[in-house]
């Protein structure tokens, strides 16, 4: 067999990476995350919070953060989707010592009727619960959320804005040498709110991830989701808005309570509801 037969034959870049590994690197900053809910926890209840929920866990990559810090935290994972939580289990919880491991629960189920004890912390991340379209969704998952929460509980969610997020668009940036993520918003309705937006990589063999994940959501603003989690019950709902790094014209990672935010063509935003 010649050279160029071998070489032929040999996977791509795309063929030998795994989608879920290459997502956790592009996409979640688990570490910073929980640092925000420890933070803001303590600052609000004077103690770190002891027991998380993670709703939409996907691989529950949060969830084994959260045990991996303290001896005495518990955490649940909840998600449908079964090959997701089972890549978890298969590649994140081994990397748990034996006792963390012990103290983190993965459930297959609907966020909705899903039941697990009740926590300090609840989280729906990575702007997960904008799967749900019309409001009469949202709120139930919202009063759901609260009734989950213990005495004192608070509910942790995020969310993305700006004139950008309501058109069609395409953009990249590298995770890893020879790794390009791209973030493509490939269709907006305005009457609806429905948005379809995918997650490709690509590799610098040439080679192609393409609809690595694909998302079917309804883009929320934050008048919305802050009144809805009102209805549902909560009794204030914060938006912690991100600070300006004016040396490198970038956020700087740290997220501050405001009413009043800045009209930038995009932004991402904690939002903090208080049962």
């Amino acid at each position: 067999m010649s050279k160029r037969t071998r070489a032929n034959h040999r996977p791509t870049m795309a063929q030998r990476h795994d989608r879920h590994d290459l997502y956790q690197r592009s996409v979640q900053t688990v570490d910073s995350e929980i640092d925000f809910v420890d933070a803001t926890f303590k600052t609000l209840r004077g103690r770190l919070p002891r027991t998380l929920r993670e709703d939409f866990c996907g691989t529950a990559n949060t969830s084994c953060e959260f045990v991996r810090r303290r001896r005495a935290s518990r955490a649940w994972g909840v998600d449908l989707d079964e090959s997701t939580l089972a890549w978890g289990i298969e590649h994140n919880l081994p990397k748990l010592k034996p006792d963390a491991r012990g103290r983190i629960e993965l459930v297959r189920g609907d966020v909705r009727t899903a039941r697990t004890p009740a926590v300090d912390a609840l989280l729906a991340m990575n702007f997960s619960y904008f799967i749900f379209k019309d409001r009469d969704g949202l709120r139930d998952y919202f009063a759901h959320a609260r009734k989950i929460l213990a005495p004192g509980g608070l509910f942790f969610l995020d969310a993305y804005g700006g004139s950008d997020a309501f058109r069609r668009l395409r953009e990249g940036r590298k995770v890893a040498p020879g790794i390009t993520y791209v973030w493509h918003q490939a269709d907006y309705d305005p009457i609806t709110g429905s948005t379809t937006c995918h997650i490709h990589f690509r590799f610098k063999d040439g080679s192609r991830m393409k609809d690595a994940f694909t998302y079917e959501w309804r883009v929320w603003t934050l008048p919305e989701i802050r009144e809805v989690l009102l209805e549902a019950g909560f009794k204030k709902a914060t938006v912690y808005w991100e600070g300006w790094d004016e040396k490198t014209w970038e956020g700087d990672g740290h997220f501050k309570p405001a009413e009043r935010g800045d009209p930038d063509l995009g932004w991402i935003v904690y939002i903090v509801a208080d049962k």
